[in-house]
C-alpha cells in the first residue's frame, strides 16, 4: 500500500500498519506497566473498543460536523465514567481519555463534558436526590448532560464579570442570561448553568431541562476544531425552574474549583491523547510512504521529527503520571493543574504541528486523517483555560505576584 493524493490509506490500514511496528501503542517507557493486570486488560480493551468503532467513522461524522448518536450506547458499555460503581483508579481513568482522544478529539471532548463536568457535579456537588434521579441515565448515556459557564463576553474573567442572573421568585428560580461555546448543548437533555444568584450576587449552579419555555440553543456552526461536538450558544429569558433543581452544593465560585481543576486534568491527558494521535497518522505514513525508491521513514529528517514527536508525548506522558498520584492523595493543587494544562498543550502544538508537516501536502487533507488531528488540536489549546492564562497561574504560583488584573 502506498499514500499519493489519488488514494488514501484507510483508517483500518493505518492502524494495521501501527501494530505491524515496534512499540505499537507508542508507550517506550511503559507506563501502562504502573496499572494492574486487571487494569491493563481493562485500558487494553478500552483501547482496541475506541479503534474499531470511534476512529474510523471520526473523519466522515467530523467533515459533516454531525454527531454519531448510535454510538452511544456502545460507548457507554465501556463504563468509562470512573464515577459511582465505576470507580477507577486516577492513572487508568486518565489512561482512557488519552486512548479516546487518541481515536477521536470530539468524541472524548463530548465524554469529557458530559462526564467529567455535569455529571461530575451532580455526584459531588448535587443533593441526594438529585444524584439517584439523575446519574443512572447520565452513566448510561440515555441522557445528555451539558455545563454551560462561558458567556459571549466573558471567558477568562467569567468569575469576576458573570452577567447570567437567578432570582429567588418564591418557590422557582428565574433565570435570565446568555452562554457561549457550550458543549454538547445542542443535543442535552440537561444543562448546568452557572448563574449570579441577584440577592447575595454569589456564582451558583442550576440545573435546566431542554423544554424549559425561554430557553434555547443555537447551534455553532463553521468550527476547524472539534466538528463532531455540537457547541451551541444558550440563550435563557425568564426561564422558570424549581428550587429543587438548584446545586445545593453551590454557593460561591470557589465550589466550582475542583470541577475546574480536574478538568484541566482532563483536558491535558486529551492533549497527551493528541499527541499520540499524530504520531500514529505520522509515523504509519512515513512506513509506507515511497519517495526515491524507499519509505520516507528511512530518511534521517523524518525519523528526526518522529522522535521529537514521540518524545513531546512522552514527557506529557509522565508528567500526566505525577498528576494522577496526587490526585490518589488528594493533593493536587490548581497550581499544579495550570502547569500540567499549559506545558501538555504547548507539546501538542509542536508534535501535531511536526507530523502535519511529514504528511506534506496529504496533511492538509482530512482524508488522510492528519488534518482533523492537526485542527482538533486547537480547541484543546483553548478550551478550559487557555494557554495563556494557565501560564499566568503557575507564573503567580512560582512569583507569588499576580500578572492578572
Amino acid at each position: 500500500m502506498t499514500f499519493s493524493p489519488t488514494t488514501p490509506a484507510s483508517h483500518t490500514d493505518v492502524i494495521d500498519s501501527v501494530d505491524e511496528t515496534p512499540y505499537p501503542t507508542g508507550d517506550l517507557l511503559f507506563v501502562t506497566d504502573l496499572l494492574s493486570e486487571q487494569e491493563q486488560e481493562r485500558l487494553a480493551r478500552a483501547r482496541a473498543f475506541f479503534q474499531a468503532e470511534v476512529r474510523p467513522i471520526a473523519v466522515d461524522y467530523w467533515n459533516r460536523a454531525e454527531f454519531p448518536f448510535e454510538l452511544l450506547p456502545k460507548l457507554a458499555a465501556q463504563n468509562l465514567s470512573g464515577i459511582g460503581s465505576h470507580v477507577t483508579s486516577h492513572l487508568l481513568t486518565g489512561l482512557l481519555q488519552l486512548e479516546l482522544t487518541r481515536a477521536d478529539t470530539s468524541i472524548s471532548t463530548f465524554f469529557g463534558v458530559h462526564h467529567e463536568l455535569f455529571a461530575a457535579s451532580i455526584e459531588q456537588l448535587g443533593s441526594d436526590e438529585q444524584r439517584q434521579r439523575l446519574l443512572p441515565d447520565l452513566l448510561a448515556l440515555t441522557k445528555v448532560g451539558a455545563f454551560a459557564l462561558t458567556e459571549p463576553q466573558h471567558g477568562s474573567d467569567i468569575s469576576r464579570e458573570m452577567e447570567t442572573t437567578a432570582t429567588l421568585d418564591g418557590t422557582e428560580w428565574v433565570l435570565n442570561g446568555r452562554k457561549r461555546w457550550i458543549g454538547n448543548a445542542a443535543m442535552a437533555d440537561y444543562v448546568l448553568v452557572w448563574a449570579r444568584d441577584t440577592s447575595d450576587r454569589q456564582i451558583k449552579g442550576f440545573i435546566v431541562e431542554k423544554e424549559r419555555t425561554g430557553f434555547s440553543t443555537t447551534i455553532i456552526e463553521n468550527k476547524i476544531a472539534v466538528r463532531i461536538v455540537q457547541n451551541a450558544n444558550i440563550e435563557l429569558k425568564n426561564v422558570r425552574i424549581p428550587v429543587s433543581n438548584r446545586l445545593p452544593g453551590t454557593n460561591s465560585f470557589r465550589d466550582t474549583n475542583v470541577l475546574l481543576r480536574n478538568s484541566r486534568v482532563w483536558v491535558s491527558w486529551q492533549a497527551v491523547g493528541q499527541q499520540f494521535a499524530a504520531f500514529d497518522v505520522a509515523r504509519a505514513y512515513a512506513l509506507d510512504r515511497q519517495q526515491f525508491g524507499r519509505p520516507i521513514a528511512s530518511f534521517q529528517l523524518i525519523q528526526e521529527q518522529l522522535s521529537r514527536m514521540i518524545g513531546n508525548a512522552t514527557l506529557c506522558l509522565t508528567l500526566m503520571v505525577q498528576m494522577a498520584r496526587l490526585q490518589e492523595t488528594d493533593q493536587l493543587t490548581m497550581d499544579q493543574a495550570a502547569l500540567a494544562k499549559s506545558t501538555c498543550t504547548a507539546r501538542m502544538r509542536e508534535t501535531v504541528a511536526l507530523g502535519r508537516g511529514i504528511l506534506g501536502g496529504n496533511g492538509i487533507s482530512t482524508d488522510y486523517e492528519m488534518a482533523k488531528v492537526f485542527a482538533d488540536a486547537e480547541a484543546i489549546y483553548s478550551y478550559e483555560g487557555s494557554y495563556e492564562i494557565n501560564a499566568l497561574l503557575v507564573g503567580r504560583a512560582i512569583t507569588g505576584i499576580s500578572a492578572i488584573a
